[in-house]
């Protein structure tokens, strides 16, 4: 099992689309490939950004621009997380214990950075390097509802940094172009936090990046997610251009 899947990376475009949780595939050398929790928990929000592949894949050819996806769980290790962050392996997540996380030490956590994490994120170093004007934009998820919270009413999210919040303002102003649409603004979550995949590849070095969220329920097939991907293609690049 590899760490990540590329797609299109001869692709001529600016852009590079990443898609940090795409999978909840578990390697066998991972607890047998058994993390200890059911089929119906893996196939939640708490394993994988549900639709996140297809539409960074349909964005990506969109875009005519490169697509990297990491190819194993966010349970296993979390790619948009730093390497010191106490969330990197998680043991618990939106109610459900994780068993295989729930007693691994040091040495554990070293062997899923090693084959995992930092392969993942060296093929995103080379990409992103690729050439001196990439923009990033990073694809992923949201569930409708966290156990015992109140609904999210979003359809799509746009995170950002106060370091660099210039392609995510743009972004949002042209989203809310679309009447059909209920855009967050750094919602359901926070767009700053220091070590994940954008602090890391984009803002350390001044590309320009957004990271969009869109509620898993509206991509739960493989046309929704086509749809998403051809729609948003368009508002980014409209987006880039007021920022350019």
């Amino acid at each position: 099992m590899t760490a990540y899947r590329i797609i299109g990376e001869d692709r001529p475009g600016r852009w590079l689309v990443t898609c940090d949780h795409a999978t909840n595939r578990v390697p066998d050398w991972v607890a047998g490939g058994d993390l200890g929790i059911g089929p119906a928990d893996m196939g939640r929000h708490i394993a994988y950004d549900i639709g996140a592949a297809g539409v960074a894949e349909a964005l990506g050819a969109a875009l005519n621009s490169p697509v990297a996806m990491s190819d194993f769980s966010r349970l296993v290790i979390d790619p948009n997380r730093g390497e010191d962050d106490p969330t990197l392996v998680m043991r618990l997540y939106d109610g459900t214990i994780i068993p295989a996380n729930r007693h691994i030490d040091a040495t554990g956590v070293e062997e899923r950075l090693a084959r995992l994490y930092r392969p993942y994120h060296d093929a995103l170093a080379r990409l992103a390097g690729r050439r001196p004007d990439v923009v990033i934009v990073a694809v992923h998820s949201f569930t409708p509802c966290l156990k015992g919270r109140a609904p999210r009413p979003w359809h799509v999210g746009v995170l950002h940094s106060h370091l660099d919040e210039r392609l995510s303002r743009a972004l949002i102003e042209v989203l809310r172009g679309e009447v059909d649409l209920c855009v967050g603004d750094n919602e359901p979550y926070s767009g700053h936090l220091p070590g994940d995949a954008i602090d890391r590849h984009a803002l350390r070095w001044g590309r320009q990046n957004t990271l969009v969220e869109v509620r898993n329920d509206l991509i739960a097939t493989p046309a929704a997610q086509a749809a998403w991907g051809a729609r948003l293609a368009p508002l980014l690049e409209q987006a880039l251009a007021l920022v350019d």
